[in-house]
């Protein structure tokens, strides 16, 4: 009986908020509209530390460029593991400029090959987007 409430509730909700039932970041974004279509680009997709001590703490820049023709809004971005934390630009990215992407790895207490991925959320026509990020990390 609960469950049918809570679930009879939801859907209410979901279907009245204006949003033709969409969820998520895209939700509101026409894409097939005459406003047009952002596009992220990243100028690579993968970075290799290569050798690094156990205990370094690393970072690298990922540069993306807003291909499309709307406004590029980053929604989200998050790490496979807490020792990996992603900071990017949260104002909107206007057509053919570009923005920035800064991925820090604390390499504590890890040993070995290293492989992080970082998922980018955007409004984008394509609105995911993975990173990755690897480095060898050598034991004191």
């Amino acid at each position: 009986m609960i469950k049918n409430v809570f679930f009879t509730l939801m859907a209410v909700i979901l279907f009245s908020c204006g949003n033709n039932g969409e969820v998520g970041i895209n939700a509101g974004f026409d894409h097939d509209s005459d406003m047009g279509t952002a596009q992220i680009t990243f100028s690579e997709y993968e970075h290799d530390f290569g050798k690094i001590y156990e205990g370094e703490q690393v970072s690298c820049f990922f540069k993306y460029t807003n291909t499309g023709t709307a406004d590029l809004i980053v929604a989200s971005a998050s790490a496979s593991c807490g020792c990996t934390v992603p900071k990017y630009d949260v104002k909107p990215i206007r057509p053919g400029d570009s923005g920035t992407m800064e991925v820090r790895f604390d390499s504590s207490g890890r040993n070995g090959v290293q492989t992080k991925t970082i998922t980018v959320k955007s409004n984008a026509g394509s609105p995911v987007v993975m990173l990755k990020i690897s480095a060898d990390v050598i034991s004191n």
